[in-house]
């Protein structure tokens, strides 16, 4: 089943950013990068993993990405959370978030995740901040910027 969802996953990610070898391009137009926002909200470590390493790929082939983790998600936004490494790489999802960040990517914690799990600012992991509901919405509406949930 795992497996099942880990290729769902992928192919979700391929339907809606299209051919990822085209990624620098947008709609033809040369020069104009892609946009990818990610939510990621599942608390299933191979679910979170596939899913970074998407983005992680979409933005080594020329994307912007910016990641928004809420509920379960965003425990890997806490400096003191340990997932498990996954095979066959031997990365956890938190590795391949700190790498999808250190080549560029935005990543935030929902605004209602702090206030209802008792954490606080502090205890995020450096360069991640907690998004303000707006700015995504207005975000999410520009016609540069594929969806991504899961």
């Amino acid at each position: 089943m795992k497996k099942l969802m880990t290729l769902m996953t992928a192919m979700v990610l391929f339907a809606v950013v299209g051919n990822p070898a085209g990624a620098a391009g947008h709609g033809g137009e040369e020069g104009q990068a892609k946009k990818l926002f990610v939510t990621l909200v599942d608390v299933d470590s191979q679910v979170r993993g596939m899913t970074l390493v998407l983005a992680n790929e979409v933005a080594a082939q020329g994307a912007d990405v910016r990641v928004l983790l809420c509920g379960d998600g965003a425990q890997l936004a806490l400096k003191d959370y340990t997932p498990p490494k996954l095979r066959p790489r031997d990365v956890s999802p938190k590795q391949l978030l700190e790498n999808l960040m250190q080549n560029g990517a935005t990543v935030e914690v929902c605004a209602i995740f702090l206030p209802n799990t008792g954490h606080s600012e502090e205890q995020l992991m450096e360069g991640i901040s907690v998004a303000s509901p707006a700015d995504i919405a207005e975000y999410m509406m520009r016609p540069d910027v594929k969806l991504f949930t899961h």
